[in-house]
């Protein structure tokens, strides 16, 4: 029997686009669907000043299809030498929406990210003033810790000692995957939401590790414990405002993930809201599709939502997604969930 259902056209709260050549090859997956994402700013070199920011966002209108609509919304890496105006300004201006913080060395292209957490605080005190939400990679890099327990320890050791330091900071925790991420969102209403990927609702690591490494399940951070893929899900589709989507995609080249060193991302712009579509199904909430995709994200960035909508229908048949993207630096494999799939785009 056919099911369709309507929504509120949906936002990706955080986005891999890259640049050049992937950035041509990807965007029209994200602004097939999406009005709008938050751009990571993790290029090679990174975006941090407002004059970087508008350079991007100018090569990522550029790139835009004829007749796609889409409203890229611009992040800035935080440094240890980012200057608190530079940021302010770039707010005040409309072109920056958020900082994203990154633990130097916790993900792609990190390693100009943070080490000494004391050496942003005027950033942080600046972004509080005036309501600009910080966007967190939310894993601990020490070498002692494992790789399974990072956001564990970073909850402990850095976001909850920033957010007691800097009162009225607004905090996105980004691709959140543990339970015990949930549980500290839950236990603090104001100022703190959480987004949470596509791919974190499917797999857990067995998928990665079971039967063969599975490279282009492997992403940072890295899937947990089912315990904690069902959590996520319980989350998502609770209709708790504090949470919305991030997908995270994350496009990659083939060689570079079938590799000796591969890299970490799955790319999900293609299929996300099919995939979606069919994780709420399954959890008895397609009635709370709507805020996880649409509404709960200009919520928590006191953002209007988007007024154009989009349709999901399921039908009989198993949806056939793309297998792969194929890009000038080589193909790109789209996140294959491991079942059928039967809701589509409409």
């Amino acid at each position: 029997m056919t099911k369709s259902l309507t929504i509120t056209r949906p936002d990706d709260w955080h986005l891999h686009l890259r640049d050049g050549a992937m950035l041509q090859a990807v965007l029209p997956e994200t602004a097939r669907h999406f009005g709008r994402a938050i751009i990571m700013p993790n290029l090679v070199p990174p975006v941090v000043t407002g004059a970087q920011a508008a350079a991007y966002r100018d090569r990522i209108l550029a790139a835009l299809p004829d007749g796609m609509t889409f409203d890229p919304l611009m992040v800035l890496y935080l440094t240890e030498d980012t200057d608190p105006a530079d940021v302010a300004a770039a707010h005040a201006s409309g072109l920056v929406t958020s900082v994203k913080l990154y633990p130097a060395g916790a993900t792609t292209n990190s390693a100009s990210g943070v080490k000494d957490f004391d050496k942003v605080r005027p950033v942080l005190e600046k972004m509080a003033e005036i309501g600009m939400p910080l966007c967190v990679h939310g894993e601990v890099t020490d070498d002692a810790v494992d790789i399974f327990d990072r956001e564990a320890v970073f909850i402990d050791r850095v976001l909850d000692p920033i957010r007691r330091a800097t009162p009225g900071l607004r905090v996105v925790m980004e691709h959140i995957t543990t339970s015990d991420g949930v549980d500290y969102v839950k236990a603090h209403d104001q100022d703190l939401g959480a987004t949470i990927t596509t791919h974190h609702l499917i797999i857990n690591r067995n998928h990665i590790l079971v039967g063969g490494i599975k490279p282009h399940y492997y992403c940072l951070p890295v899937a947990k414990r089912e315990e904690h893929r069902l959590a996520l899900r319980a989350a998502a589709t609770s209709g708790d405002t504090r949470f919305f989507l991030g997908t995270d995609s994350a496009p990659h080249v083939d060689a570079a993930k079938e590799s000796g060193c591969g890299c970490a991302g799955c790319f999900t712009a293609t299929n996300t809201m099919a995939l979606l579509a069919h994780v709420f199904d399954e959890e008895d909430a397609l009635d709370k599709l709507e805020g996880f995709t649409s509404k709960n994200g200009p919520a928590f960035y006191r953002l209007p939502e988007n007024q154009d909508t989009l349709t999901l229908t399921k039908q009989d048949s198993p949806v056939k997604f793309p297998y792969k993207i194929e890009c000038e630096d080589g193909p790109v494999s789209v996140f294959e969930p491991g079942f059928r799939v039967y809701w589509t785009v409409a």
